[in-house]
């Protein structure tokens, strides 16, 4: 992706500092709030990079394109004022409840110290609309999986320049991809039942352990699963960035995990075989 320049040096400083993660078959500890959705215990390092951030002046170019502009957001506290309609008018399942002031604002820093992002897409061609500079309407999801609810962060463009112009909660049953989501959580900790949800023969393109500039493609089956399988990390939140693409009840879905600055980038496809959600590839 293409960033701005304020974003530029912020992906330098975090690759300095890019933290590794892991799947894990224990249960997650409770990260589950809406005050804590950190995975990283020491932020220090973040915070010091979000002051230099807040000090830039945000490039023009960064209204572009959404993926600039939520970044900036995100980690800018001076320019997340800025970009807030306040009073903010907040939803819960559709229905006007509150406004929010902007002396109740609390500093919003979506997905950046858990060091990674998700998306969902139906299939290939909606992954163009990350970097489709014409849409004007984006909606950031907060997924709280233990709170079985989706906090949908609603942006839209307005005179050139992105602003956040609502809040919505929704039930996680309501959610477009509410059984995926279900299933996917279970999947990434659950190791026994990454196996059990494999297809019989599952495509895969990987690094190459012999060579750091060179992959290797081929086809495995679940028993090797153990071997080759790539990093799984949601853990109680996940967010999904909604760039306009429309979810239908479709027996396919894609799951695109990509770090901030540390490199990773991580496709699963799944397709939906006799009612259940199985893996049929994965790039890493």
């Amino acid at each position: 992706m293409r960033k701005g320049i304020v974003f530029a040096v912020f992906f330098l400083l975090l690759l300095m500092m890019a933290v590794p993660y892991g799947c894990t078959d224990r249960k997650a500890a409770s990260a589950d709030s809406a005050a804590s959705d950190t995975l990283v215990n020491d932020t220090s390092s973040l915070d010091s990079t979000e002051t230099l951030i807040a000090e830039t002046p945000v490039p023009k170019a960064a209204d572009e394109l959404f993926d600039d502009f939520v970044f900036n957001f995100a980690a800018n506290r001076k320019l997340q004022m800025r970009r807030i309609q306040f009073p903010l008018p907040v939803y819960h399942n559709g229905k006007l409840t509150k406004h929010v002031d902007k002396e109740q604002w609390k500093m919003e820093h979506f997905f950046m110290h858990q060091g990674y992002y998700t998306i969902v897409f139906d299939n290939n061609k909606q992954k163009y609309l990350m970097k489709d500079t014409t849409i004007g309407h984006v909606v950031v999801e907060k997924i709280f999986f233990k709170r079985k609810t989706v906090q949908q962060f609603v942006f839209d463009r307005l005179q050139g320049e992105w602003m956040l112009t609502s809040m919505n909660y929704k039930p996680l049953y309501q959610n477009k991809n509410a059984s995926f989501l279900r299933f996917y959580h279970h999947f990434a900790v659950d190791s026994a039942f990454q196996v059990k949800s494999m297809a019989d023969e599952v495509e895969f393109t990987a690094p190459d352990p012999e060579d750091d500039f060179s992959q290797i493609s081929g086809v495995i089956m679940p028993e090797q699963w153990p071997d080759f399988k790539p990093t799984l990390i949601p853990r109680g939140i996940i967010y999904n960035i909604i760039y306009g693409q429309h979810y239908t009840e479709t027996t396919r879905k894609i799951f695109l995990i990509r770090g901030i600055a540390n490199g990773l980038e991580i496709e699963l496809v799944f397709r939906k075989v006799k009612g259940k959600w199985k893996l049929v590839k994965f790039n890493s």
